[in-house]
């Protein structure tokens, strides 16, 4: 079913993006934190990891970031009036990551799945948007508190048992297989959260990313990938780029009437509608002194026109989240 939404300017979206983050802010100087705050939550990856580490994310810390373009596909505004959806080509940045902030972990160990893979768009006139996306399709928790919870029964094998059973999605995290990939260019990547899409007629649909390689899908199995280089990944997707470029499509998946919009943890049916937006063609890496490596933050509500967050509470905690994990990396120690 369509719904019609008023036109969503660029400023809007911006300003409820903003405004999400300064409310948050504003809830932790009025009075003491509900549990699952943005805080909480990154004190809770520090415990699991052993963190804060000087200079690096509070999670996703290692990671290789790469240049390219996307390319929208010719009936991509059909579904948003989003800049990068109605051509020409623009310009990308894309970071791939292990899971676990823990210095040294090798590419192999099971801990540094699922991985993330994150896009930014470059905008004309400075504006950029971003994709934050995981090879895991759906989350462990519904709400910030929730996933506080959970991050904190994980360090106790007695508690995390209890909780599971409690919490079908949290089980479903734990037990589902999250296999190393082969490389970062053949594994499948999915959106947490869903959007708003509108177009240019005001039409808009809910919808969750996907991002599948060209390449298909490849996995090793357990005992391959721990007899693989600490670093295997970012060695093999070098070596990879330079026989030619890594390519994605860029998909939607579009909810139905009746599909929770709000909830992360439930999967939408699998004969759901997939629109094809574009592709992400990754042709170089970046090199770790660039200074496009510097200060690269990606945000899920770092969005434009024709894109708006749904009502889902993790988008708002997520994106003060990885503002906080941001800024403390470039503190003084």
């Amino acid at each position: 079913m369509v719904t019609f939404h008023p036109p969503t300017t660029r400023r809007s979206v911006a300003a409820l993006g903003a405004g999400l983050i300064a409310a948050a802010f504003a809830r932790r100087g009025a009075r003491a934190e509900p549990a699952g705050t943005p805080a909480q939550i990154i004190g809770a990856f520090d415990r699991l990891f052993g963190g804060p580490q000087a200079g690096q994310r509070a999670i996703h810390a290692k990671g290789v970031l790469c240049d390219g373009s996307f390319t929208p596909a010719p009936d991509a505004g059909l579904l948003s009036r989003a800049p990068h959806l109605q051509g020409p080509a623009v310009p990308i940045l894309a970071r791939f990551s292990n899971f676990a902030a823990v210095p040294g972990l090798p590419d192999g160990d099971p801990a540094s799945n699922p991985r993330g893979f994150a896009v930014r768009f470059l905008l004309p006139d400075d504006g950029d948007t971003d994709i934050v996306a995981h090879s895991y399709n759906g989350f462990p928790a519904s709400t910030p508190a929730e996933f506080l919870a959970f991050l904190r029964a994980v360090a106790d094998p007695v508690a995390l048992a209890a909780y599971t059973e409690a919490h079908p999605a949290a089980r479903a995290f734990i037990e589902h297989p999250k296999p190393t990939p082969a490389s970062y260019g053949t594994e499948a990547y999915f959106g947490v959260n869903a959007f708003r899409f509108s177009n240019a007629a005001g039409m808009s649909r809910h919808g969750r990313y996907r991002i599948v390689p060209l390449a298909g899908v490849s996995h090793l199995d357990i005992k391959d990938a721990a007899g693989l280089a600490p670093d295997f990944l970012s060695h093999e997707l070098a070596e990879r780029l330079q026989r030619g470029p890594v390519a994605f499509h860029l998909l939607v998946q579009l909810a139905e009437e009746g599909d929770p919009v709000t909830d992360g943890t439930v999967l939408w049916s699998a004969d759901r509608a997939l629109v094809e937006l574009g592709t992400l063609t990754l042709r170089a890496l970046v090199p770790a002194g660039d200074e496009r490596q510097s200060g690269l933050a990606f945000v899920p509500t770092n969005l434009v026109g024709g894109i708006a967050p749904s009502a889902d509470p993790m988008l708002a905690a997520r994106t003060t989240a990885y503002r906080l994990s941001s800024e403390r990396r470039f503190e003084t120690p």
